[in-house]
């Protein structure tokens, strides 16, 4: 990797947004993160990222709301991927229009296997 891809992890849960983190940045990827949807939709406007991690069940504002915001501002400019606890979760990723599915808990090879993928397909 030349430049690190700018990846936003969106997740209330600080201790999973930490170890997500670190695991990426161990990768060679920048990484920032949001503990909610309508912090998430502030940075985006700060600046794009390259990849959305986006958990789904958070206060303020949660994934499904955020992933709709993004869709409906950014069409598919930007790739979300759907980290979510739900039973159903290549559901949850149908019905946001989601580029990719991480089903918790899922271990960090999945994960970076997952965020490596879609980035390459965004090549």
């Amino acid at each position: 990797m030349s430049a690190p891809d700018d990846i936003l992890i969106v997740d209330d849960d600080p201790d999973m947004s930490d170890v997500v983190k670190s695991a990426l940045e161990a990768e060679g990827y920048a990484c920032r993160t949001v503990a909610n949807g309508r912090e998430a939709l502030d940075e985006v406007a700060r600046e794009k990222p390259a990849l959305v991690l986006l958990d789904m069940l958070m206060p303020v504002m949660n994934g499904r709301e955020c992933a709709h915001e993004l869709r409906r501002d950014y069409g598919a400019s930007i790739p979300i991927i759907v980290m979510t606890a739900a039973e159903h979760a290549e559901a949850r990723r149908a019905e946001l229009d989601a580029d990719g599915v991480l089903a918790k808990p899922f271990d960090l090879d999945q994960l970076v296997r997952a965020v490596k993928s879609q980035l390459e397909r965004e090549r």
